[in-house]
């Protein structure tokens, strides 16, 4: 799952996308480059997020995997582009 695109279903962040940039059990470890950097990420359940049918961007994706440090940068634009191209999409 590390790379791929969330929304939180349940907290005060409730429908904000992160990117996993890490997991540990039932736990995954989100960023979204700004209040939650990649290295302090967001500790959250798996059952309260909702994956989105998105990947961070193959770069992103290969330095995640890898375990090489991501800048908070690399994770603002990834969602950057995730919501542009989904800009105004009620349904996808």
């Amino acid at each position: 799952m590390v790379g791929q695109l969330v929304t939180s279903k349940a907290g005060h962040d409730k429908g904000s996308v992160y990117v996993i940039v890490a997991e540990e059990g039932d736990f995954v470890f989100l960023s979204d480059g700004r209040l939650k950097l990649p290295d302090k990420p967001k500790k959250k359940r798996r059952k309260h997020i909702q994956p989105i049918n998105d990947m961070a961007e193959k770069l992103l994706l290969q330095k995640l995997q890898k375990g090489e440090k991501v800048y908070a940068e690399e994770i603002r634009h990834t969602l950057k582009q995730y919501k542009i191209a989904h800009e105004g999409c009620d349904n996808c």
